[in-house]
This record gives structure tokens, sequence and C-alpha cells, in this order.
């Protein structure tokens, strides 16, 4: 459910993060946090991450994802902050692109 103070959030995360178990550890830090959206690897090598929830989530989420679990060595994130549109209860593992 929507509310005035759920935030949406685009990363692209940059480093060594694929390959690292990026996409499933991402997952279970927004169902950790109550977040929702998805995540996949990109083909240039990073890890792209949609979000939804309240913001002290979400800032959790960039947070924990400007360090990545313990295999990652992320060099630089690139954010986007939007109007949230919605997304489904959930979040998931996307197929890459």
């Amino acid at each position: 459910m929507r509310s005035s103070e759920t935030k949406r959030v685009h990363l692209r995360v940059f480093g060594t993060v694929q390959g690292v178990y990026f996409r499933a550890s991402t997952r279970e830090k927004a169902l950790e946090l109550g977040v929702v959206g998805w995540v996949r690897n990109r083909r240039d090598g990073s890890v792209e991450v949609v979000a939804e929830g309240a913001g002290p989530a979400l800032e959790a989420l960039c947070a924990w994802a400007a360090v990545g679990p313990e295999l990652a060595s992320v060099d630089h994130i690139d954010r986007d902050d939007s109007a949230p549109v919605g997304l489904s209860a959930d979040f998931v593992i996307r197929p890459s692109v």
C-alpha cells in the first residue's frame, strides 16, 4: 500500500557486483527491510535495483548496497530518486538484460 511516505529509488551499482550473490543478498536485505521492487544484472557488469518503501528503509537499503555482500567490491552507485509507482508487494530477482 502506498502512502505519502513511500519513496522510490533506482540504483545502478558498479564494481565487482556480479557472481558474488549481490542479487540474492539484495533481495534478502529488501525483504528484511520491508521494501518492494526488483534487482537484475546488466550486460555492462553492473547491478540494477528499483525499490519502493518507507524513506528510512530505502536509505538503509542504499547504505547496504554501497557495501554489498561479503564478496562484492562496490566502486560507485548511480542513484535516481523519483515518485513511487506502486510496485507489487514483493522483491524479485529479474532476468539479466
